[in-house]
């Protein structure tokens, strides 16, 4: 198979993991689509809007940082092949595949859902997480703002909030995280890969680029804002040569903290990965998988807690060696976010803030 032009995946079949029946293109009508349609174009971005009745997400993961999150949109236009979020595009009977970066869904409601459960007399603050599984700053948040809508609240009521994203888009929002920033409220994780703008572009073809990326760190921080530099997902053979370089570059814009992850493969990630390894680099393909599978213990992927997010073996310490050397000399620590949740204030529903 050969890579399409702007997409991160290689194909786009339809998950068969929850039975579901499968669905194939009519040969027949394939025969003439051509003369009827024109020549076929590459797929593009659709968004549908969904209007669920709860927008926050709690969970008791014991190896994630935060207990509960916010997705404003499913799916990511930016088509990170590796994306760990994927196989949640197989619930609505749609492919992980090409259907996750270009069949997007919305939730506009977001904000007045979120002020419904703040203003709820038991809710305890807590930091929500934000970009946890798909991007905040995908491109169609140029059109709903859903994610500025969030923050505004958040200013509004003095609720802490993370954002992790990729994209640059974050600085739209300078505005706001600069005053959450000065309430102690906010934390924005940028996600780097490489340097390289052409693997960039084949890892994540609609991603901003690694420049981008990092110039949007140094804003951040020139701002005041609390910036995070997260090399994730370190790839054996493919990415992880930046590491060091990735690290230096962040700490001489005056980002302080920076963490690693290891490339995951649940699900359908894993095939779909392996169809992009065939596509880009054939010859690193054996080695490549390999590697990830003697970091995860011999397969694809483990999905134990905790473990899941402590990869083994000699790889698995060779990169956290490199890490900890590099990030000591350049004077970087940990991702510690010590966020302020005292100075929430309960809206009622009618907009206005509680005096209590």
């Amino acid at each position: 198979m050969e890579a399409i032009k702007g997409r991160g995946a290689i194909s786009g079949a339809a998950s068969a993991r929850f039975n579901l029946p499968a669905r194939e293109a009519d040969g027949d009508w394939l025969d003439v689509a051509e003369t009827v349609d024109g020549p076929v174009r590459h797929p593009a971005t659709t968004v549908t809007e969904e209007h669920p009745r709860s927008i926050l997400s709690f969970n008791k993961s014991p190896d994630v940082p935060f207990d509960r999150s916010i997705n404003a949109y499913r799916g990511c236009e930016h088509g990170c092949i590796y994306c760990f979020a994927r196989p949640t595009h197989a619930y609505h009977d749609l492919s992980p595949g090409l259907d996750f970066e270009t069949k997007l869904f919305a939730k506009p409601t977001a904000a007045k859902l979120l002020r419904e459960t703040l203003a709820k007399p038991g809710y305890k603050p807590a930091p929500i997480a934000m970009g946890t599984n798909t991007d905040p700053y995908q491109p169609i948040e140029t059109r709903y703002h859903i994610t500025r809508e969030v923050l505004e609240l958040c200013l509004d009521v003095r609720h802490p909030v993370t954002i992790t994203t990729k994209s640059d888009r974050v600085l739209r929002d300078l505005d706001l995280l600069e005053r959450l920033a000065a309430h102690n409220l906010v934390h924005v994780g940028i996600s780097v890969t490489s340097l390289d703008p052409v693997l960039s572009q084949k890892l994540e073809p609609r991603a901003a680029s690694p420049a981008k990326r990092m110039a949007a760190l140094g804003r951040l921080v020139a701002a005041g804002v609390p910036a995070h530099v997260s090399i994730a997902p370190v790839i054996p053979s493919i990415n992880d040569s930046f590491m060091e370089a990735i690290l230096e570059d962040a700490a001489t814009r005056g980002v302080r903290s920076a963490s690693w992850i290891v490339i995951r493969l649940p699900h359908e990630v894993a095939p779909l990965f392996r169809e992009w390894l065939d596509a880009h680099f054939p010859q690193r393909a054996g080695k490549v998988i390999a590697t990830i599978r003697s970091i995860r213990g011999g397969r694809d992927n483990d999905p134990n807690f905790v473990t899941r997010m402590r990869p083994e073996g000699v790889w698995a310490d060779l990169f956290r060696r490199r890490f900890r050397v590099a990030a000591t000399r350049l004077g970087i620590t940990g991702p510690h976010v010590a966020l302020d949740c005292t100075r929430f204030r309960r809206p009622s529903l009618d907009g206005q803030l509680s005096l209590l």
